[in-house]
This record gives structure tokens, sequence and C-alpha cells, in this order.
């Protein structure tokens, strides 16, 4: 067995008995054993403190230094019509990130660069830059500033933001091509609309964060954003290690989500408006397709609108949808709810005589017709053909204002339809216990009662339904409320055939669609204007259904303070509703009237 000597000086050596003269050597030879001992001592402290004290915060900043996570972004839902077309979707797009240190030695490391690596490596800049011109384009000059940085914290310099990944690919294939390096990506989902303007204001847009802002990208947002992934990997500088520690949280992509809309009716529908509104000199204007038997919207549009590719530079207020956000007094429009609800009561029927004076004292005013000229009989249907409101208004005290009160809303009036736009109106809608004077302007749409146009053309589509009401729905898949009845079947059917010959009393046959019956009723009303507590301007309105024997189709405009081309719902936002109507029918291939038009009298009297 070894002694602790014998390290020194051999196992198996005899050591010789000291003499005198060898006291010297030994002293050194104790001294020698000290400082060894202590040399020991540190190491083992050192090494105690490495292994037990310190192991922990060791191995974190390895970790640290060794460890590269980020965020697997989820792709956004994608947003469709009816046909499936695409109209809010979310490209694989990438954010391009240059290595300026590594681009300086080419990937060689600057110790063991030989001189052909460093020429190599001094053209490397020109060239990435020159494939960055080919396939993101610019010039040079764009790009070399930034693949030459240089300086504590300037290694990584950002390249170009959502570039698709594809276009990525390529610049990568180019620079493996030239033996070239220093250029990677990291994910950066955008959201794109293929058809612009298309129903921007129903679909809404994201901000710069990819959150949604407004329509139904806000609506739907928490649907639509999906959940983020994340991935934890180890790297050291020669790239990722295939075989380290590897964490990985898929990301879940958001919902898919398919509308009522039809793109092809509803870029129709915006053409249609854009230019009325603007031959009009329009402050602005909308317009609404609906299908009456199930509640669908066709086609929900708005001008001005904005381009939701470009957000960050709209109008703001061209931006949410003025079809839910902004009411409106409906003017005579309004007068097919109120005579449907007193037919419905049995308090009057289409061949009612109503004597019409020419003006009715109303509160502390007194009310006139828009025409001077009208006999001074009409039948209730000659009422609503000729919009008379002295007429409506006598009607309607027939009714206790109770039950006027609950037949609006049983039509929708003075609630949110719900249809799940951002910032939707409730409108206005008088208690019950409203004075005489409002009950009067409610009737016969006034300024008592404001209403949005969902609003209205859903309450006007339950009567072209047959009586049903039906909650608007923009969503395929949504579910909404039971239908409901508001009118018996027998007055829907009475209200329909009124309209019809209101249509027909329209001189101009604003109208008239070639081959269908169609029912209408126009509105005009004062705007009121908040900045001087007055009334200024006027708001104009038409809506048609057709065919009148079964109605498929309901088309509703609303142009808003028009300048040009007349002052009435019928020559300012009849054409608009005109126009669309014979586009849906034909495109739903809605089969023509066979029925034969009924002229039915508006007046006991002998009117011209």
């Amino acid at each position: 067995m070894s002694r602790p000597l014998d390290r020194f000086f051999g196992p198996g050596r005899k050591r010789r008995r000291a003499k005198l003269p060898l006291a010297r050597s030994a002293g050194r030879v104790r001294s020698l054993l000290i400082v060894v001992a202590v040399v020991f001592s540190l190491a083992a402290g050192r090494a105690v403190q490495v292994q037990a004290i310190d192991a922990t915060n060791v191995a974190a900043e390895a970790a640290d230094q060794m460890t590269v996570s980020h965020v697997l972004p989820a792709f956004r839902g994608t947003i469709t019509d009816r046909n499936g077309e695409v109209l809010a979707q979310t490209q694989d797009t990438v954010k391009i990130i240059a290595d300026a240190r590594m681009i300086r030695t080419n990937g060689r490391g600057e110790a063991s660069m030989t001189a052909s690596d460093q020429v190599a490596a001094a053209a490397a800049p020109a060239k990435i830059a020159a494939i960055l011109v080919q396939y993101l384009g610019g010039v040079a000059e764009d790009y070399l500033p930034r693949l030459t940085a240089s300086g504590k914290g300037e290694s990584y310099q950002q390249i170009a933001q959502k570039v698709p990944a594809a276009t990525f690919r390529e610049v990568q294939a180019a620079m493996s091509a030239q033996k070239l390096v220093g250029l990677s990506s990291e994910s950066q989902p955008t959201r794109v609309y293929p058809n612009g303007t298309l129903a921007a204001n129903v679909i809404g847009a994201v901000n710069s964060s990819g959150v949604g802002a407004s329509g139904l990208e806000y609506a739907l947002n928490s649907s639509l954003a999906g959940k983020d992934g994340k991935e934890a990997y180890e790297t050291s500088p020669n790239g990722r290690i295939p075989l380290g520690d590897n964490a990985l949280v898929e990301p879940v992509d958001g919902t898919d989500f398919q509308l009522t809309l039809d793109s092809p009716l509803q870029w129709q529908a915006d053409q249609v408006l854009a230019d009325r509104v603007r031959k009009t000199n329009a402050d602005s204007g909308m317009l609404i397709v609906m299908n009456p038997k199930t509640g669908e919207v066709l086609a929900l549009s708005q001008y001005p609108t904005f381009d939701p590719n470009d957000a960050g530079k709209a109008d703001q207020k061209n931006v949410p949808s003025r079809a839910v956000t902004d009411p409106y007094t409906p003017g005579s429009v309004q007068k097919t709810l109120t005579l449907a609800a007193l037919m419905d009561m049995g308090l009057t029927k289409p061949t009612d005589v109503v004597k019409v004076p020419k003006q009715l004292k109303s509160g502390d005013q007194y009310i006139k017709d828009a025409e001077t000229n009208l006999p001074s009989h009409l039948y209730v249907r000659g009422v609503l053909a000729k919009s008379s409101n002295i007429g409506t208004i006598l009607l309607s005290r027939k009714a206790s204002k109770q039950s006027l009160h609950d037949y609006y809303v049983s039509f929708g009036l003075g609630q949110k339809t719900g249809i799940g736009l951002q910032g939707e109106s409730a409108g206005i809608l008088p208690a019950a216990n409203m004075p005489d004077y409002a009950r009067d302007g409610l009737a016969f749409g006034g300024s008592a009662v404001a209403v949005t146009l969902v609003q209205e053309a859903a309450a006007i589509a339950a009567i072209a339904n047959g009586g049903v009401y039906n909650k608007p729905k923009l969503i395929s898949s949504a579910t909404t409320a039971e239908p409901h009845r508001v009118v018996s079947a027998e007055t829907a059917a009475d209200m329909l055939s009124m309209m019809e010959t209101m249509a027909q009393q329209n001189a101009s046959h604003t109208f008239d669609v070639t081959g269908y019956r169609v029912g209408a009723k126009t509105g005009t009303s004062k705007k009121f204007d908040t900045s001087c507590n007055c009334f200024r301007g006027l708001v104009t309105s038409a809506v048609s259904v057709a065919p009148v024997e079964d109605p498929q189709v309901l088309v509703y405009a609303v142009l808003d303070n028009p300048k040009r081309d007349g002052s009435a719902g019928g020559s300012v936002a009849g054409p608009v509703v005109q126009d669309v109507m014979s586009v849906a029918l034909t495109r739903y291939g809605v089969p023509q009237s066979t029925g034969k038009v009924p002229r039915l009298p508006i007046s006991p009297d002998k009117l011209k």
C-alpha cells in the first residue's frame, strides 16, 4: 500500500536516514507540502461552490445563453361570403432580418477566415442587396446600410415586413445558390381583404397589432383570433442543436365564418349606391338587400366607405356601419307599419274611406300633406299610395297608444336587432304613455321616432313574409331568435297590395321592374341639426319588395341630405332601389309574375 509521499518519491523507494546536513532539505519539503495543501483546499472550496452553491445559477445562465424561444402566431380565421368567396383572410407573411455580423464574415468567423474567405465576405453585402432588389424591389442603397451595420446591439437589422413566405423562400434559394448567408425570418401573418372596399363596413378591419378594430373583425375577434403557440429550443453559435431540449406548443388557428352576403350582388349594390350619392350630392347613403323569408342580409352597402387594407388612412366617420349606428327619422316608410298594425287590430281595412282635411292640429302645430291637391276623401289604400300624413294620423287615433306601441315593439323598433355589428343603436321609440303629438308623429314617421336601416328593413320584411318577423342575419351559422308573428297573413297580404298600388301611383315609374309586380313605399323627413337646434336638410328613402305575390327580395335605400336631382324619396332613393331590385331578381332566377296587375282605386272621388 502506497504511502502519502509515494507520489513524490515513487513506491518502493527506500528513504535514507536523514543526516544533519539534510535538515534544510526537509524544511523545503514541509513548505512545499503546505503550499500544495493550501492549493488543494482552495480548489476544493471552489468546486464545492460551483457544484453545490452556484450550480442553479450557473445552469440558469447557461440555459439562457443556449435557449431560444419565440411565439408561433395563430392564423386568424377566414371570412367568406355565402358562396365561399374570401372576404378576409390571413396571408403567410414574414419579417426578414439580417445578421450583419454573419454577413460581414459570410458565416466563416473572423478568426478562421482565409484570404479568399475575406474576398468573398467583402462581396457578400452587395450580392445580398442585389437579391433583395430582385425579389422585394427598391434599390441596393435601401438595404446596404442594414446589411453592413456594425457596433454593439446593431447586428440584427430588420430588412422588410409582411413579405409573402413564398417570396422569402425564393430569396433563400437565390442566396443558397451563391453560397450566401445572413438572412432569417420571423412569422408575421398579415390580414388582407381581397375585394378592397366591398362590404368593408360589415367586415371591418384589424389594427396594426392584428386585433379586430371594427365591423365583424371586432365583434368576432375572440373567435377569429385563435390562440398563439410557442416554441423553445437549444442553440449554439453554429445553429440549432439537433438533440437539444425542445418545447413546442402548437398554435390554434381562429374560427372561420361564412356570411350571408352575396359578393356579386354586394358589388353591384355598392356601385349603384355610390353613383347615386355622387349624382345627388348627398352627404352619404346606405342600402340593404334582404331575403324576407329568412332575414338573411344579402347586401349591406354604404358610401362613402373605406379600404380595410389601408384602414389607418381611413376617415374614421366612414368606418362604422351606419346601417346600425346612425338612427334617422324614417318618414313615410313608417306608414306601412302603422297601417298594418291598425288593420291587424281590426280598426280599419283598405277600402275604408277617410275624410282628409287640408291641415290637422297636433299639439301646438298644424300637420299638412306634401301633396296639396289630394281629394277630400281617400280610401285607406289611397292614404298609403298618396302618403297622407293627415289620413294616417286620423286612423292612428282610433287605437290606444299602448296597442300601437306594442305593435312597434313587435316590429323590432326601439331595440337593437342583435345583428352582430359594433356600435348598434336601439333607435328611438316613445314610451306607451307618450303625449298625443308624439303618437301623431310616430304614426307617419315624424321626428318622434328614429330607426336604423337594419331595424326598419327587418320590420318591413315581416310584412313581406306574410306577417312573420325574422331577426336580421349576417352570419350563416348564427343562431337567432325564433321567428314571431307580428300581423296576420291576411293583414300582410292587404298591405302588400296597398304597397303595389303605391308603386303604380308613381308617375315616373321609379319602381317598375319588367316582368315583376312590385310593392313600394317612399319616405322623406326633415333632418335635425344639433349645431343650430333646428331642422336643416332632408333624409330621403325608398323600399320595394318583389314579386308581390310571393316576395323573395327586399331592397331599402336611404340617402342623407341630397342637394340635387329632387328632394323626395321616390325621385332620390327610388332609382337605387329599382336598379338593385332588377339585378337581384335576375341573379336569383326569381320567376316572373304571371298574374295581372290589379288597378285599384285610391279614392271614391274622381281623382285624375
